[in-house]
């Protein structure tokens, strides 16, 4: 009786240990597949080669434009406005303007062409200044629409993608009638979910570029804007 037992304990043991030398080859066999991130995109088809160039051309934009209102952002006005002060109260009116016209800036173009209109009355004086201001604004702000239309169409190419894709995974469902594996379907899902993936991504830096480049345009602006009056107030002072 107890050679019976103790066959029966060997025979469980055995069968214990089998299992789990099964459950551990299982678990060795299974891999974690990681994907490239290009291969990834690639699999987006046509639509991620859409949503880089755009991306790109948004990036550029936002680059050139940085760097110009960062110029037009250098502050040395402070001094410059001390300049034309002192040549204005010597009544050196043409070395003001001299002065003025070396200096490539949005201010020195600006306060010119209210050195250009002394002898006038002060409104045409102030209204010469806003005008030339709002074309130097204008100036600045080109082709940043682009990346503001960018930040809008990337996600909604991304959808287009998500939609064609989908498309292409229920057409592949029909022609393989009853024989469906899920490869045939995976190259429509992957690019449903890449596109989608890709066009947030496009839209979101897009977007944060464009209001980087808006706050640095209402900073030149206020700029403009406090030289102007620094200007008319220069005028108004006694000689």
């Amino acid at each position: 009786m107890f050679r019976n037992i103790l066959l029966n304990i060997n025979a469980v043991s055995t069968a214990v240990g089998g299992g789990n030398d099964t459950a551990g080859a299982v678990e060795s066999t299974i891999t974690t597949e990681k994907i490239p991130v290009m291969d990834l995109a690639l699999q987006g088809g046509w639509v991620m080669l859409v949503l880089l160039a755009l991306l790109i051309l948004a990036v550029y934009i936002s680059i050139e434009r940085y760097l110009a209102l960062s110029h037009a952002l250098k502050d040395d006005s402070s001094q410059f406005m001390n300049n034309i002060r002192n040549y204005i109260h010597k009544g050196d009116i043409e070395g003001a303007r001299a002065l003025s016209k070396s200096t490539d800036s949005p201010i020195a173009r600006m306060i010119d062409k209210g050195l250009s209109r002394l002898g006038r009355p002060l409104s045409d004086i102030q209204t010469a200044i806003e005008n030339v201001g709002k074309l130097e604004v204008a100036n600045l702000e080109k082709r940043i629409s682009l990346v503001a239309t960018v930040s809008s169409l990337g996600p909604m190419l991304g959808f287009l993608g998500t939609v064609t894709g989908m498309v292409k995974a229920f057409f592949d469902m029909a022609n393989a009638g009853n024989n469906i594996d899920i490869q045939v379907l995976s190259s429509g899902i992957y690019e449903a979910m890449v596109t989608t993936v890709g066009g947030l991504i496009v839209g979101i830096i897009g977007y944060f570029l464009y209001n980087l480049l808006v706050a640095r345009i209402n900073k030149v602006v206020f700029l403009l804007e406090a030289r102007a009056m620094e200007f008319m107030d220069l005028l108004h002072e006694p000689a």
